[in-house]
């Protein structure tokens, strides 16, 4: 079958998944801290005084969550890069192509998926630091802003306390700056990088098998509300390696001995990686090209713009946001009018939907919890 980044979302989505549920327990862990004694007059003398304590809470749930995502990160890939061969086996086997048996042959797990994973690793180990220093930067915040306000008779102790919890809950663990100067929150930057490495492992992976039953080209399918990166590839016929540059090439039949077909080739498929194609979020699909036998897809209407699936996305982050807002609060109150928020948004996404007709991916909007 043809193979896109997202035949291994829900491996990167649960990687990303073990961080968001750590940052949850942060949270937690520093709203109770502070919550207990909160009507004493010597409340920031013990909040201070118990400094260390968290201290140690903390590095014991970043300890655990380095130990989990290390080893998740490299059986995602692992796994991602499986599932790319046995597409590129299925699709094969599936047309009656003769290489097919080839292809199916025994290949040992190759090395980029060490390589990926160790980049991955490698990437992600700043978070570790940044987890501990956001939180107790937080914490201190905290406890400093929420001494002051009776002082000040701006705000009592309670709603200073939670408006700069509010602070850290809403902003997460940040810090990752990407080339174009864009600020990811925790989960967003761990699911990013998992998504773009379990996108190249199956990728490879099914080229890899092509290369193997002697398939050269391949075929890049149509997907609705594309973005403006992937556009120029669709539905394009380009070579599994090779130099860049549109072409007309001369190759076999697939299937009849001697017979040349013409094909016209748009370029090559690290070309087009390299120009945007199967970008993290990419559903564009790719699958083996059988000189005089496979086809070139229909158009595929779309259900909206990309400009609306990126409006879905931001709607999904907000309810994500508030959810975790809500989990933030520190009395009643202040819960039930976050919960109220969560509902705006989830109403929003219902209209549009229903508008365009986009699918609705409730996974997105779920907010993951410690087990």
């Amino acid at each position: 079958m043809p193979v896109s980044p997202d035949l291994s979302e829900d491996l990167a989505t649960a990687v990303a998944d073990l961080y968001e549920a750590a940052e949850g327990v942060l949270i937690g862990k520093i709203r109770r801290a502070l919550a207990e004694g909160l009507g004493s007059p010597v409340w920031a003398e013990l909040k201070l005084a118990a400094v260390g304590n968290l201290q140690a809470a903390v590095q014991e749930v970043i300890a655990a969550l380095q130990t989990d995502a290390s080893g998740a990160i490299g059986q995602a890939l692992a796994e991602a890069y499986d599932r790319g061969q046995q597409a590129a086996v299925a699709e094969l086997g599936a047309l009656g192509v003769g290489q097919a048996a080839a292809a199916a042959a025994a290949l040992p797990t190759a090395p980029i998926v060490d390589r990926l994973a160790q980049a991955v690793i490698a990437d992600t180990g700043p978070v570790y630091l940044r987890m501990l220093r956001a939180s107790m930067d937080a914490y201190r915040d905290v406890v400093a802003r929420a001494a002051a306000a009776p002082l000040l008779g701006a705000q009592t102790r309670r709603q200073a306390a939670q408006a700069a919890l509010d602070d850290f809950a809403s902003r997460g663990v940040k810090g990752f700056v990407d080339s174009r100067g864009r600020s990811w929150e925790l989960r967003s930057y761990v699911e990013m990088a998992m998504r773009s490495a379990t996108a190249r492992a199956s990728l490879e992976a099914h080229s890899d098998r092509l290369g193997a039953a002697g398939v050269e080209l391949v075929m890049v399918s149509q997907a609705p509300e594309e973005c403006p990166l992937c556009r120029p590839w669709e539905r394009q016929i380009l070579a599994r390696t090779g130099a860049p540059g549109a072409r007309d090439v001369q190759v076999e039949h697939a299937t009849e001995d001697g017979e040349m077909v013409t094909v016209r080739v748009a370029g090559s498929l690290p070309e087009a990686r390299a120009a945007g194609l199967h970008h993290p979020n990419c559903r564009h699909r790719v699958s083996a090209y059988l000189p005089g036998m496979s086809r070139i897809p229909a158009v595929q209407p779309s259900r909206g713009t990309y400009e609306d699936t990126q409006k879905q996305r931001y709607y999904e982050r907000q309810i994500r946001k508030w959810k975790r807002l809500a989990d933030a609060g520190m009395d009643e109150a202040t819960v039930k009018a976050r919960r109220a928020r969560v509902r705006e948004y989830q109403t929003r996404v219902r209209e549009l939907v229903a508008e365009t007709g986009l699918p609705r991916k409730r996974h997105r909007e779920q907010l993951t919890t410690a087990r």
